[in-house]
């Protein structure tokens, strides 16, 4: 059988690739709505099984985010030695099927084992795709491209709350499980005809473990990565975070809990502002040289800052609601140059895993880190009315600082350790 990309690429490399990259973008939002629909259903979830908030936390949590920041860095590994087409098109259908199969839940234990097999398999994701994008494109052009498939993220949270949400009202959170997990089977089928997997040869020395301890060691030793990193995880720290309290702010504070779903939009314009910081940063790479790409992080990191505490200490719940979602897209709009950026850090053979090092160190510091000390600010040290708001901006203002200084480092350090 004649594959569609035999015929597509023919006519057209650049169409080809661009279509590719729409189809992972399409991926994408499959793995985030597939995620983030714990969050959206826990509330029905728990009412209908006798769950406690606790195992709905651990559901969202844990049970997901532990087990996809460990496989992640196999997973990039993996990526770097075998086929990334065939990796990226496994995860799908099962994180797709485990999804589905959530739908028919009856305990905890399988709905965390379920949870379990989507962490697993969504692990596998990203770093295949970072690898195959920096195959199909150019290095001028990778901010934009990373920054297209990055902005999936925010489609998928978006979609989780309309559509799950609104699935889950009409019939119950079961079906809103299953209509959300069968799209990716059809995403698998689509994939299959249409990704080519480019050529790549590899010696039996290169695919020996011990290498995979040399390419950590050469990707951990570069100081331009280590601040990058360091910076990338503190604005993935403050992303989390908003995330997991918004709804203490909405309904704690202002006593307007029926804005919480409404939230969702907010992550549209995030996808948006996510391609345009990697059009800009492209463009400033382009006129005053490849380091620049790291004045967006620094604009993520301070250019929210001031939305979120006019909004986080306003006094109507409309001026709060908008300021903060503002800021929240500008803090967002790092994504796709974050996970470009340490592309050109690395050996072409190297692309997986330093993805897979990336989500890593967001996942645990961001997922991992952010949301436990807040709320532990929130229960034991800002108690009054607008805690939730002072815990918020403290964490804004650390990270932001953290992060805008990591990125001035990392500039110095770029040219010494750039490979391309």
């Amino acid at each position: 059988m004649k594959f569609l990309y035999d015929k597509i690429e023919a006519r057209s490399p650049a169409f080809y690739a661009w279509l590719v990259l729409g189809l992972l973008f399409l991926i994408y939002i499959s793995s985030f709505v597939d995620r983030q629909i714990v969050a959206v259903l826990g509330t029905a979830i728990r009412d209908d099984l006798g769950f406690t908030n606790t195992q709905i936390g651990v559901l969202y949590g844990p049970a997901f985010s532990l087990i996809y920041a460990v496989c992640g860095i196999f997973m990039g590994w993996f990526a770097d030695q075998f086929s990334r087409k065939r990796i990226i098109l496994t995860g799908l259908v099962i994180w797709s099927l485990m999804t589905v199969a959530s739908g028919f839940a009856s305990s905890f234990f399988f709905l965390v084992t379920a949870r379990f097999f989507v962490g697993v398999s969504q692990s596998a994701l990203s770093p295949a795709v970072y690898s195959l994008l920096a195959d199909y494109f150019p290095p001028e052009k990778r901010a934009r491209v990373f920054s297209v498939y990055a902005s999936g993220i925010f489609v998928g949270v978006g979609l989780s709350f309309l559509i799950g949400g609104s699935v889950a009202q009409a019939y119950d959170w079961r079906e809103a499980m299953k209509i959300v997990g069968w799209p990716g089977l059809i995403l698998a089928a689509i994939g299959y005809l249409l990704i080519r997997e480019p050529a790549r040869k590899f010696g039996k020395s290169e695919r020996s473990a011990s290498r995979f301890f040399e390419v950590l060691k050469f990707i951990l030793g570069k100081k331009a990565v280590r601040y990058h990193l360091a910076g990338f995880s503190s604005l993935a720290l403050s992303g989390y975070t908003i995330l997991a309290f918004i709804g203490n702010v909405l309904n704690d504070t202002f006593e307007f809990p029926s804005l919480i779903p409404q939230y969702g939009w907010f992550m549209f314009l995030a996808g948006a502002g996510v391609n345009v910081s990697g059009w800009l940063a492209d463009k400033l790479a382009i006129k005053y040289g490849p380091e620049k790409r790291f004045v967006m992080g620094i604009a993520a990191a301070l250019g929210g800052l001031p939305f979120y505490y006019f909004g986080l200490m306003a006094e109507s719940v409309m001026t709060a609601f908008v300021l903060i979602g503002i800021g929240n897209v500008i803090a967002s709009s790092y994504n796709g140059v974050a996970a470009a950026l340490i592309q050109y850090f690395v050996k072409s053979d190297m692309r997986g895993m330093a993805g897979a090092v990336y989500l890593f160190v967001v996942s645990i510091v961001g997922f991992g880190i952010g949301p436990p000390v807040t709320g532990w600010l929130i229960d034991n040290i800002f108690t009054d009315l607008y805690g939730p708001s002072k815990a918020l901006l403290l964490v804004f203002t650390v990270c932001g600082v953290l992060a805008a200084v990591s990125f001035l480092k990392a500039m110095q350090h770029y040219h010494e350790d750039a490979v391309d």
